[in-house]
């Protein structure tokens, strides 16, 4: 067996040896860029593959059956082709569609985008064993595409530089640990904190379907941009951020939503594109008293002029009152947006005037008052993994007293562009640093669902555009 062995490697060609150096020196970089050196064990497996040949890796290769081999040829390809794939979308980049307006007119929905893992540095994944292309669901048979074991701990290896304030990041949801299948698009810690009780959501499965649970790197994907770092206190004063006390710049791009009266006409396609307001985002408003409530009088013949509710950005708004489109323009007040963050907690905050907050970061020790308690132990408990129970005003986290608590990792605020039209962390709280994905590098696509393939479907004008530059 060993005279056998040495002959193979002693019949090794120079192409064999200089691709088991590359593909070695490859995967020698890569534990070091893991810091796992369990993994060197793979070596021995990778000299077997392409040199000693003790596995008859390529065996189908000498069947008779011209059949046999071809479909062999066939598999063996798929396989490798999923498995570089898998490897690409874990440590490369993966590909990403911008679903919602959130973050419009800065990225626009039906832009595709490059997100880069190494940037921020990728995530080992906390399942591994997954079916490839596939986020958490298999399409058709509508079932999980993925196992929960084994389940990996947290772990980032080492990327080209760290979040700063201003970026745009994709990351998992953080409230998307549970999920009531039949009501996927809401937030299932709003529904239960305003709408029925947890028993009632999850004894209630024809209403809101089967309540699961997703591991961090199967909650679904979002894209918003930074604008409060570890350690900040940030707070927003009437639409305007401010972080440690100081202003912050308003994105370029950024819209809030206004009541826009006309002068009396319906406006046509031809000048909702010019204001780049696309069909989903163009609402008639026939309700009076709400033109009673910015002061929008009827006209000569009785009638209230038509009313919209449009995102408009700054050079929008300016452009309108500028044409003679308009009558008056108002924007929305705080008074229309509902509910924030923290869940059950009465703090007078809206989405216009919220805060102010510290936002959380490694080693930072807070105080547990009531207000940290709402704002805090949804990241104590269930992104640190720690047992929270209360005994009149005393809190145990772990069996252990406690009236302070020190954070295991660093979060992020993150808000949309569409400051009006974004569920972001005003509304569901921060973003803790294992549930970064990556950083959106390139547009290369950009598709507009409003307009037919002869009508300027493709956005020309967008393809190959860098994200930094939006």
């Amino acid at each position: 067996m060993r005279a056998k062995l040495n002959q193979r490697i002693a019949s090794a060609n120079r192409g064999q040896w200089l691709r088991f150096s590359i593909i070695a020196l490859l995967y020698i970089l890569f534990v070091i860029w893991d810091n796992n050196y369990w993994l060197l064990l793979g070596l021995p497996l990778i000299f077997d593959i392409y040199i000693s040949r003790v596995i008859p890796w390529d065996g189908w290769k000498k069947s008779k059956n011209a059949s046999v081999r071809k479909i062999a040829e066939w598999i063996d390809a798929i396989v490798f082709a999923l498995i570089a794939v898998y490897f690409i979308n874990i440590f490369i980049f993966q590909n990403y569609k911008i679903p919602t307006s959130s973050l419009e007119k800065t990225l626009l929905v039906g832009d595709y985008l490059f997100v880069s893992k190494v940037n921020y540095g990728p995530r080992v994944p906390n399942t591994p064993i997954a079916f490839p292309l596939t986020h958490h669901t298999l399409p058709v048979l509508n079932c999980k595409s993925y196992s929960d074991v084994p389940y990996w701990d947290y772990k980032r290896l080492k990327g080209f530089e760290n979040i700063k304030r201003g970026d745009i990041v994709v990351f998992n949801f953080p409230a998307g640990d549970t999920v009531a299948l039949n009501v996927q698009n809401e937030d299932y810690y709003e529904i239960i904190s305003y709408r029925a009780p947890r028993e009632v959501v999850h004894n209630n499965p024809q209403t809101y379907g089967k309540v699961v649970y997703r591991p961090v790197d199967r909650r679904e994907n979002y894209v918003k941009r930074c604008v409060g770092l570890p350690g900040d206190s940030l707070q927003i004063i009437d639409n305007q951020v401010y972080i440690n006390g100081e202003k912050q710049p308003t994105p370029k791009h950024a819209q809030f939503n206004y009541f826009v009266e006309t002068n009396g006409q319906y406006w046509t396609e031809k000048q909702f594109r010019k204001l780049e307001v696309s069909q989903n985002d163009r609402l008639i408003v026939n309700n009076p008293s709400i033109s009673d409530f910015f002061g929008i009088a009827p006209n000569e013949l009785g009638q209230y002029n038509p009313l919209y509710r449009l995102p408009l950005t700054q050079a929008a708004v300016d452009y309108i009152k500028q044409s003679g489109w308009a009558k008056s323009v108002h924007i929305e007040p705080a008074d229309f947006s509902g509910r924030v963050y923290p869940y059950g907690y009465d703090s007078g905050w809206t989405r216009d005037n919220f805060g102010a907050v510290r936002i959380p970061k490694r080693g930072e020790t807070v105080a547990l008052t009531d207000l940290n308690v709402a704002l805090y132990k949804r990241c104590i408990v269930n992104y640190e993994n720690n047992t929270w129970r209360q005994e009149g005003d005393q809190i145990y986290i772990n069996d252990q007293a406690a009236d302070s608590y020190t954070f295991k990792q660093d979060y992020y605020f993150m808000m949309g562009d569409n400051r009006h039209n974004s569920a972001d962390s005003r509304f569901w709280g921060f973003v803790p640093e294992d549930h970064i994905v990556g950083k959106p590098i390139l547009i290369w696509l950009s598709l507009d669902n409003d307009r037919g393939w002869f009508d300027g479907k493709i956005r020309w004008n967008r393809i190959f555009r860098t994200v930094s530059a939006q």
